[in-house]
């Protein structure tokens, strides 16, 4: 079921239960305890007023009333203790969500939405949701309990003063729901602006050598400026009618604070109530018309906050993946027979990619995946992982559905190693052990060896220790060859290499296609190729052209059939002829 944000955020609050019990305690405590004071403060004008001053009665006053405000502020203090942990709190777990989250959505979701966004879910919407907490919860609980308290001091000295008082009240609270209101729609925009900037900001950096190639600086400066501009336009908009709430409200309460006095001059001159009263009952106006203030101070906080709790909670409410089985398969023990049956899959349903699928790859095959870009041969890898699901038809291991598998039981019987490769921050060690957190030493040594990585690990500085990831000084090969040699020590049943050695020179791909071919030895393997030199020894080659195996069998029955994959192969002989 779907949770708005404010709901959501309840739910949140619900752990902290016992903090925000004890800062509401705390904030009737000291806000009853600060409104004492000007009772006190009024007495003690009677007693000065009244020209026979006693002296001893106006130092206990005093004393006493020294020990009020110590009182308040030490439970003011523990107010702001309390719901500083509980707001903090709060959004430590609305952070531990989003990145969970991210985590339990499929795949084609996570493709869907710029990446930057996402991070400006996980750090500034949750931040802006912390900052509007702060700022608020504590204006919230002394808010109310001052403007209850005020009222009731009030009409304990004058009942026509409260009434004054009170009929003024609405008018200081239209005016600022009509201008949060209408206010509430720039600060949703102002918040989904900042979403996209964040993302545009995110892709760029991640791309700028290619922007600096094509010579498209002017052209992403300009981009960025147009989205840098609409921020600050629905920015500086919010930000105005935010900025209008506190001095229209201040006036009204100005209003409420004359009234007072007006009312009470009045009443004072006819006998009902002494000079020392009128004190008391201005400095109750004051603080009865303050929490407005105070609240309508911290609007645009609130509004920035509801705006990013919306983005964070929409985040929240994708649906998951569709959970696992409860009966299922066991895949302890797997001989690697992979079967497509009738499968079918598009990324839209308006365009399907792949129709009606038959494969059948027998137990330790070497099967390459060919084709020309768009056909489908990374989709049918996809497929096979479960990183997507088949809108039609099957996919069996060893006469298993992988639907009837546990998502972590499938994935932890493949070996991958993409054409992009990945590392994380973290030692040369940690990466390597990535899939094998338990492995020795001499086993990640081994996997280095023969990944051929071991002699260029030797010479960082720390070796095996070095902390590498982004702009860790590596080329793109050995990156690579630390990604190979990860999976050689997970030592899976099955593998998948995804161009695995396109960034790695020819010399140290032959040592590489060596070290792959005694590792695919007894284990089904799916080799996805652009080159088609390196798929000559496979046992069965697939030739895939939009999302259909057009041809498949060896490489020298697909060169004499002089089909499609015949002239993929001679194009490409013809290009490296012309190259060199």
């Amino acid at each position: 079921m779907k949770k708005n944000g404010v709901s959501r955020l309840f739910g949140y609050l619900k752990a902290s239960r016992a903090h925000l019990i004890v800062a509401c305690v705390s904030a009737v405590a000291g806000v009853a305890l600060s409104l004492l004071a000007p009772r006190m403060v009024g007495s003690g004008i009677d007693l000065i007023v009244e020209g026979h001053t006693d002296f001893a009665a106006l130092l206990r006053m005093i004393g006493l009333l020294l020990a009020v405000y110590l009182l308040s502020a030490a439970f003011q203090w523990v107010m702001s203790y309390c719901t500083n942990a509980a707001c903090y709190r709060t959004v430590n777990a609305l952070r531990d969500d989003v990145f969970r989250k991210l985590h339990k959505v499929p795949l084609r979701t996570i493709d869907g939405v710029p990446h930057g966004d996402i991070v400006a879910r996980v750090t500034a919407d949750a931040e802006a949701v912390g900052d509007g907490l702060l700022q608020g919860a504590g204006q919230l609980m002394t808010g109310a309990a001052t403007i209850l308290g005020t009222m009731i001091f009030l009409f304990t000295i004058s009942f026509q003063v409260a009434i004054a008082v009170l009929v003024l009240t609405p008018l200081s609270v239209l005016v600022a729901k009509r201008i949060t209101g209408r206010s509430h729609h720039l600060f949703r925009e102002q918040s989904d602006t900042q979403g996209e900037l964040t993302a545009f900001v995110s892709e760029r950096a991640g791309s700028q050598k290619l922007a600096i190639l094509f010579g498209q600086e002017r052209a992403a400066v300009g981009a960025f400026d147009e989205i840098n501009e609409r921020l600050r336009k629905c920015g500086y908009q919010a930000q105005l009618y935010g900025a209008l709430v506190n001095p229209t409200t201040r006036f009204v309460n100005h209003l409420v604070y004359v009234a007072a006095g007006i009312v009470g001059g009045l009443v004072a001159l006819g006998g009902g109530m002494s000079v020392g009263d009128i004190s008391a009952c201005l400095t109750y106006a004051n603080q009865y018309t303050k929490p407005f203030n105070e609240i309508s101070s911290v609007m645009t906080q609130l509004q920035t906050a509801l705006a990013a709790l919306r983005r964070v909670s929409d985040f929240l409410n994708l649906p998951d993946e569709s959970p696992d089985p409860a009966d299922a398969a066991d895949v302890s023990k797997v001989r690697g027979d992979v079967k497509f049956e009738n499968a079918a899959f598009g990324y839209t349903k308006e365009r399907p990619l792949i129709e009606n699928m038959c494969l059948d790859v027998r137990a330790g095959q070497k099967i390459a995946i060919v084709g020309p870009t768009g056909a489908g041969k990374t989709t049918l890898v996809n497929l096979l992982m479960r990183f997507y699901d088949l809108d039609a038809g099957n996919i069996q291991i060893d006469g298993t559905s992988i639907y009837r598998m546990r998502r972590g039981d499938l994935r932890s019987l493949f070996g991958m190693v993409l054409q992009d490769s990945w590392l994380r921050q973290g030692t040369v060690r940690e990466n390597i052990a990535y899939g094998r957190p338990d492995a020795t030493e001499e086993e990640i040594v081994a996997a280095a060896k023969a990944a051929h990585a071991h002699s260029f690990i030797k010479r960082l500085p720390q070796g095996y220790d070095t902390v590498i990831g982004a702009g860790s000084g590596l080329s793109q090969g050995q990156m690579q060859l630390l990604c190979i040699a990860r999976v050689m020590l997970a030592d899976p049943p099955l593998l998948i290499l995804d161009e695995a050695t396109s960034a790695i020179d020819t010399r140290t791909e032959l040592k590489i296609a060596a070290a792959f071919d005694e590792m695919m030895k007894g284990r089904t393997s799916f080799i996805v190729a652009h080159r088609l030199s390196t798929v000559r020894e496979a046992d069965r080659i697939l030739v895939m052209r939009d999302g259909h195996i057009v041809e498949q069998g060896k490489h020298q029955e697909l060169l004499q059939k002089g089909g499609f994959y015949h002239i993929l192969y001679y194009s490409q002989f013809a290009l490296s002829r012309a190259e060199n």
